[in-house]
This record gives C-alpha cells, structure tokens and sequence, in this order.
C-alpha cells in the first residue's frame, strides 16, 4: 500500500469523527486532523489521537486461538473455522437451531451488521440473536418510534445545534464522552444560548451550563413530568401546534397536572425556583432541543422516560420545525446503524420490524430464501445472556466484552463459562474471548473498509489505509466460511461493497431506506443521511447536464467502477439532513403523545442499602475497555476504577481521598479507591465501569428491565459503601 493519506474516521464513539491515517516510512501510522469533515473540524479526543495504536501486533491478536487442556493455543484458520462450524452445527442437530445464539456490538460496520443477522437467520435458522447495542440506546429509540413513527438518534445535524435557542441535555456529559462535539454546546451559548444540564453529578459538561440541574438517578421521568406540569400551568403550551401536528394531548396532560413542583422536588431533589427557571429558559426562545443520552434511558422506565421528554417538546411546538426538536446522543460507532441492518433480536435491514410479513417477503425475496423460512424476534440482549448454557448452547460473538459490560456482570460470566461452546471474533483478547473456545482474529477501522452511520443519521465511508496483519482476516471472511462449511455455498460475499449493495436492496422502503446511497457518494459527499430513497432517471429537477458531462467532471475513483450511481447525478436523491419538517413518519403524519405517570427505580434505596449508585464513562477510556486500556497514554490518564464519594458522605463512612472502598450491591461487591468530590450528591455513588476484576462496576448493577425497550437500568441501583482496611 502506498504510503499516502487516507481519509476515514474514528474507530470510537457515534461522532465518527474525521481523521487522516498514513502508513510512516519506519512502520506504524500517524492520525491526523481531518479539518474538511464538518462534525469535529480536525478536533480529535485523546482516544481518536491514540486509537492507532491497537494496529500494533504487540496489542492485538494476530493468530487464531482454539482451547486444548484448558489453555488458548495458536492454531490455523482451517482448524479454527472446522472446529467451530463441527461444534454449530452438532449444537443445532442435538438441541434445535434457538440453541444457537449471536451476540454482536454497536462497533460493527453496517456490512457485518447487516451480514451477522442475515447469517444467524440464513445459515443457523436461529431466532436468538441481539448485540450489545440494546444497552446503549434502546429505550430513545422505542420512545422515538412511539411518538414520532420513526427512531433515528438526530433528526438533524449537529450543526443545528450552536444556531438553536435553548439545549436541556439529559444525562449526557459530552465533555467526557464525545469531546470534540462540546464545540457545538459552547458555540451554542456564544450565540446568546443557553444550555441546561440535567445530570445528578456536576460533570464537566455541567460546569458549562447555564442552569445544571441534579436529580436522584432514576428521577428523570417526574422531572420532565413536572416541567411539562409547569408548562402548562403558565399557559406556555403552543396550542396551535399540538392541534395541527399532534395527537393525545389531553391524556398526556392530565398524566403530568398529578406532577405538581412541590411533589417533584421532593422525588428528585431539585428545587421548584429552578424547576420554574427551566422551564422560562427553554420556553421564551423560539426554538429549542432536548437532548438525552444514557442517564434517562437505561432506566426501566426509560421509555417512558425519553417519551416524557419528547412531550415537552410537542407541548411546546419544538419537533419537527427548523433548530427545534428531541435528539438522542448515541453512544457507540455504529449504534444507529447496527439496530438498523438485521443484528437486534426483533429486526430486519432497512429497520423493518421481524414479524412484518410484507417486511419478512421483501428480505426474503432480496437473500433468496422463503419468507416462512425466517425465524421470528428473539430474546432481548441480557435475556439472551441470561439463558446462556440453557436455552443457548452454543454462542457466536462478535465485537463484543459482555464480562465487563453487562449489567450483573459476574452472573453473566457465569452463564458464558457454563456454555457448551463459546466462539469469540475480536481485535483484542477481550475478557469474554479469554472465555472462548476459539477466539478469531478480526481487522479493525483501518484495515478494513465499510460503512457506518453516525449519531445524526450520517451514513460514512471507512477506508482501508492499511493492510491487516498476516494472518488476520474481516468478520466478513469469517460468516462466509462459516456459511459455506454449514451448507450455504453463496450470499455471504467478502467483499464489503458487494455487502453493501445487497444492503441497498434489503433497506429499499424500509424506514431506514439506503437504497440511493452507494460508496462513490459517500467518498465525495462526506457521508449521506438516511432515508435516502433510490430515484428513478429524471425524477430530480434541474437535470441539464448529460450523464457523460457529469462523468467527466469527476475525478477517477478505482473504488468504484459503477459509473451510473454518483452523487452529481441530477436524479440522485440528496438525503435527508432534517426529518419531520413536513410531517411524521406515522399513519397519520402527526406525533403521538404518551400519556405517562411517575414510578419509581426498580431497586429503591432502604435501610441495608440506603445509597444510590450510579455509572458512567471518564474522558480516556471507551465502553469496557478492552483497546484503550491497551493504550498506555490511556491508561496513564485513567488508570483504574474509582468511587465518587460526597465530602458528606466520606466523612459519615471515615473514608478518606484514595481509601479502598467496597461497593455493595444485592448482586455483588466491587472494590475501588475513593475519590471525595462535591460534585455528586450525597445519596449518591458513581464509578465507571471500564474495568474487570474486583472494580467492575457492572458487577453491581441491576438487570432489571424495561418493559418496551428492554433496556437494563444500569444507571439506578441500591448500595452501600464499606471503608476497608488494609489487606481487605
């Protein structure tokens, strides 16, 4: 490979930010700024800066292992793929093919996302497949397709955003999580903004809002209920708007007139002075946004939760109107292109729903396969962990580390060691793939190139801009194998272009339509958001120029030798930047209220456990871990676990800065330095949960569900806190 520059993007978090990666004379790479991609500018976060460094041989695996006598050993391919295809299929002939599950993650190009659900319905016939982006952000995407028929994290850019009036961001901390989009919530207040901070710990992100309030974990939903209370009782709904462009209105407000501010500052803690402040900042602009991430959503209310919060917005006329409307942060690379393509247990590309005939014909005709011959949904992702070793016999994962980040952590590694067999794909020997029986080699963002979809709905091309390792092959390798070793000799191709066209055809009407997206458009346009129909000749205005004109404008792209889809096409559909200006993706076109009261967390406080704890990310490392704490910049910056204590609370316990502390839950016991800060509240504990071992934070956490969304509420769970001694 020559060594020039290629523009891709980031390997880490939903911004997919820009980044140039090239191959250095003396071996090795370089990132560097990539100032033409309009969502960081050139800004990169440490873990963009450093995310070169899981390429090297020394940090990653190189070589198919397999288990013999107890112990991981180096074996060949061949063997490999034999052993794993003799076990799948002996697995599927004793027990039934359910006995088979998949497990995928939020970091997969939608090419292996795509072709991972296909292969566990195709190949395997197996219902039993869900990823660990069901974690992340499913309870905004159940409460997005409640109300407005349609779930896609961002209906518009990020650029919108510094140009709006007013931000409420609930539970998000981008300062940490996504740093280079912070820019945008600083321009924001630039412009005469304000930005509200909704988080039960004074975050970095909170340091720079103009009104931080902090609730109890697991409050959110009568916070939104008592502003939507407020709302109304100062007469600053937008009635014009909720008749025209709505629907139940008068069930959603009677639920929230039972929220009164009184009542509510007594459930969440925050006061009614600045109840009634938020509600005047985010109602005098005449436009505004709210934001929520993880901290109302992996709730077991989180549904309702999010909805809560999208009737704020209706209420007041700000969805579906320019620089106004509810918007989810995604969190992982891909989360909104991995729930879209076929890996989320109830799920077909395009984002059709599984137990959709006229949905299951249309997949069906594309892979060539009867439509009755696909399995139906499957269980939700912790379910599915759960009844490993079971129901599930047998398990293929890709991409994922649930040993650290499943919620009653120690329980689900549990359930992976009682597996009959386990086969892990991985860049890295995670703690789940040091569990496997055989553990794959896979390429990583630079070595490999495929699509994902950002958190505003941006569909991107990654490049290849090095050549992987000998020995080291795609995901894309392994299903195809796979596939032909059990009896399916076609449809799973390796090349992910050719993936990525079948896609197109598979996504074609559905509501996450891709059918007008191809590779050339998004080299040249930087990313294209979805839906994206596919046009037919003419159908576009303003088509002057002959299609060789065009074709003669453009400069040579050996990536693509279809001449026919470019972007400069006068009939190519030009995406969709804003959704729901005209209308809702419901029956109808309007969006739905929902009409929601308060309850409480799932595991409420009381005398044994009368703390709270909550979870969360810090800036220098990324979900659970298992590439950047390979990073030693990384690690140097964020070592190791810790508990956030309030200068209250230690002094009650006797806990000083850096004490070991456990942390107690009705599920286990974690163990960390504690670090005193007035920035939490003093019924509440936070740790961050990207660390295995006696720090695993999600070894407390609870697995309680939410009944829709089926989201853990990992963000609420009762403890207590015990200062240890020396050698305890």
């Amino acid at each position: 490979m020559e060594n020039t520059s290629t523009p891709t993007h980031c390997p880490y978090c939903a911004l997919q930010c820009g980044m140039n990666i090239t191959p250095l004379p003396q071996g090795g790479v370089e990132v560097t700024e990539r100032p033409d991609f309009p969502v960081n500018r050139g800004a990169l976060c440490g873990k963009g800066r450093t995310a070169a460094q899981v390429l090297s041989p020394a940090v990653r695996l190189t070589a198919p292992l397999v288990r013999d006598g107890g112990r991981l050993v180096e074996a060949s391919w061949t063997e490999a793929l034999d052993r794993i295809a003799e076990r799948l299929s002996a697995t599927r002939e004793r027990y039934g093919a359910d006995a088979l599950g998949v497990f995928g993650g939020g970091g997969l190009t939608n090419e292996k996302a795509y072709t991972l659900g296909k292969f566990a319905r195709v190949v395997l016939g197996t219902s039993q497949i869900d990823y660990n982006g069901r974690f992340c952000m499913s309870s905004a995407a159940a409460a997005g397709t409640k109300a407005f028929g349609l779930d896609r994290g961002l209906p518009f850019p990020l650029e919108d955003v510094p140009k709006t009036g007013c931000v409420i961001l609930v539970g998000s901390n981008p300062a940490e999580t996504m740093p280079p989009s912070l820019r945008f919530f600083t321009e924001l207040r630039e412009n005469g903004g304000t930005l509200i901070v909704v988080d039960p710990r004074r975050t970095r992100t909170a340091e720079q809002a103009d009104l931080h309030l902090a609730p109890r974990p697991g409050t959110d939903l009568a916070l939104a209920l008592g502003l939507l209370h407020l709302v109304v009782a100062e007469g600053r709904t937008d009635e014009e708007y909720i008749r025209e462009r709505t629907t139940g209105w008068e069930e959603a407000r009677a639920a929230a007139m039972a929220h009164w501010p009184e009542y509510v500052e007594r459930i969440t803690g925050v006061p009614v002075p600045q109840l009634r402040q938020a509600v005047r900042m985010f109602c005098e602009p005449e436009a505004a946004m709210v934001l929520t991430a993880r901290g109302p959503e992996q709730q077991s209310q989180g549904t309702d939760t999010v909805g809560a919060w999208i009737n704020l917005c209706l209420a007041t006329g700000r969805a579906g109107r320019p620089l106004s409307g509810y918007g989810c942060l995604t969190g992982q690379g891909n989360g909104q292109g991995g729930r879209e393509h076929g890996q989320k247990a109830d799920q077909l590309p395009g984002y059709r729903k599984l137990d959709d005939p006229a949905a299951r014909a249309h997949v069906a005709g594309v892979w060539g396969v009867d439509p009755d011959s696909l399995p139906g949904p499957g269980r939700s992702a912790y379910e599915l962990l759960d009844s490993l070793g079971t129901d599930v016999r047998a398990l293929l994962l890709m991409g994922s580390n649930p040993v650290v980040s499943a919620p009653r952590a120690a329980h689900i590694e549990q359930r992976l060691r009682s597996l009959d067999f386990l086969a892990v794909a991985d860049v890295v020997l995670s703690e789940t793939a040091q569990l496997a029986d055989v553990v794959l080699p896979v390429t990583q963002w630079a070595e490999e190139t495929g699509t994902t979809t950002s958190l505003e709905g941006r569909v991107l091309l990654r490049r290849q801009a090095v050549a992987p390792p000998p020995g080291v092959h795609s995901d894309l390798y392994v299903l195809h194998e796979l596939a032909g070793r059990l009896g399916v000799e076609k449809g799973f191709p390796t090349d992910p272009e050719e993936v990525f066209e079948e896609l197109r055809r598979a996504s074609a009407g559905g509501p996450a339509d891709y059918s007008g997206i191809t590779y050339r458009r998004l080299a040249e346009e930087n990313g294209v958001f979805w839906p994206c129909p596919e046009e037919p000749a003419g159908a576009a205005a303003g088509a002057d120029a002959g299609e060789d004109e065009i074709l003669d404008t453009l400069p040579d792209d050996p990536a693509s030798d279809d001449d026919t889809a470019l972007v400069t096409h006068p009939a190519a559909h030009p995406g969709t930047p804003r959704l729901f200006l005209d209308r809702f993706a419901t029956p109808d076109g309007r969006a739905r209220f929902v009409s929601v009261v308060y309850r409480g967390t799932a595991e409420e406080p009381d005398g044994e456990y009368p703390l709270v704890l909550t979870t969360g990310r810090v800036v220098s490392q990324y979900q659970s871990g298992a590439q950047t704490r390979r990073v030693a910049e990384l690690n140097a910056a964020a070592p190791g676990p810790f508990v956030e204590l309030h200068p209250r609370l230690a002094a009650r316990l006797g806990a000083a800065e850096g004490d070991p502390v456990a942390v107690v839950s009705r599920r286990g016991r974690a163990v960390a330095p504690a670090r005193i800060t007035s920035a939490i509240r003093p019924d509440t504990v936070f740790m961050p949960f990207h660390w295995p071992g006696e720090g695993r934070a999600n070894t407390l956490t609870n697995p309680a569900l939410d009944p829709t969304s089926r989201m853990p509420e990992f963000k609420s769970c009762a403890v207590r806190v015990e200062v240890l001694g020396p050698g305890k």
